[in-house]
């Protein structure tokens, strides 16, 4: 084999989501002697969390970089389409090596590595979706999978001596039992469950997503950041309710609030959710959502109450009539 003729260590850029396999694959290199650093992409739909516990848990350094922007100029038209929801996996990984892959020569990383398993995933991990991905990033030929290296052909990497091949893994299929008992052997001990951790695999956030982008046809992150949080209901193309569901929705609703563009309804005594009327609206819109804040109060039905509705720094009161739930269930999103 080749070795690489330079005193300076191999250095290594990996995607890292936090989950067990990017882990694996960061140490498996870590141990040859490989220089290694993680980097997450951050949008609304996933976070760098559990990548941050993971390079806490491996001593690995993170880079973090929120993506929204380009990230929604590719949800617009997906060149592989989406999965069963609205995820398109293989172009999301496609975009997120190449976001890497601009930080690799940045910097002076030698290649791009992932924890990525063929066969794990029936869509986005088969040997023709790996290589799509490589494709459509424009780093092709820079991209090893250390976990399933010897399933795949030998890149240049191997070939040159950055990487040693014989100390790579030939992991296939949607089994875990390798990658736990590699787990124990490297001592990692805390790690995620599998699943999770992507929004846009979520079938109820998908058709709230689906909604935003081509009924109302918003891209805004704080309105991407909604979805995430109470019940929507859509009053117009240009018009959307959201009433929330718990403290925590309350208060996550309000961090993303715009008093400026918004209006705000609550009850003026009674305890009940916030309520938020986005987009274009009038009195019309006003009203209705008054009437159903109203419902999830404690007003009974068919009492007549009075809703505080907060619009532009200004304060005003709406009487209703309290309608039943279920009389706008049809609205709901």
């Amino acid at each position: 084999m080749t070795q690489k003729k330079s005193t300076s260590p191999v250095r290594a850029l990996g995607l890292c989501s936090g989950g067990l396999d990017s882990m694996l694959a960061g140490l498996v290199l870590k141990n040859q002697g490989i220089d290694v650093t993680w980097i997450s992409f951050e949008t609304p739909f996933f976070s760098a969390d559990k990548a941050k516990k993971a390079s806490e848990h491996c001593n690995i350094p993170l880079v973090t970089q929120d993506i929204t922007t380009t990230y929604m100029q590719m949800m617009s038209a997906p060149k592989a389409g989406f999965g069963k929801n609205m995820n398109p996996c293989m172009d999301c990984h496609a975009l997120m090596f190449e976001k890497a892959g601009h930080i690799m020569n940045e910097q002076g990383f030698d290649f791009l590595f992932s924890g990525e398993v063929v066969g794990q995933r029936p869509k986005s991990q088969t040997k023709n979706a790996l290589q799509y991905v490589e494709k459509n990033s424009f780093f092709k030929g820079a991209i090893l999978r250390p976990l399933s290296a010897l399933c795949l052909p030998e890149t240049r990497m191997e070939k040159s001596g950055l990487v040693d091949r014989t100390r790579l893994l030939g992991i296939s299929g949607r089994s875990r039992k390798d990658q736990m008992a590699l787990a124990n052997k490297l001592g990692i001990t805390e790690y995620p469950a599998p699943a999770g951790g992507c929004l846009l695999t979520d079938k109820q956030f998908s058709i709230r997503l689906r909604d935003l982008l081509f009924i109302q046809k918003n891209q805004e992150v704080r309105h991407l950041h909604l979805l995430k949080y109470g019940r929507h209901f859509r009053l117009t193309d240009d018009c959307k309710l959201v009433i929330g569901r718990s403290r925590y929705d309350n208060q996550q609703m309000l961090a993303w609030y715009d008093p400026a563009v918004d209006a705000r309804l609550d009850h003026t005594y009674l305890p009940g959710p916030v309520t938020l009327l986005t987009g274009r609206f009038d009195k019309a819109q006003i009203q209705t959502a008054a009437e159903m804040t109203a419902a999830y109060t404690k007003a009974g039905t068919g009492e007549i109450t009075e809703i505080r509705v907060t619009s532009k720094d200004r304060q005003t009161q709406v009487t209703v009539t309290t309608p039943a739930v279920s009389d706008f269930q049809s609205l709901k999103i």
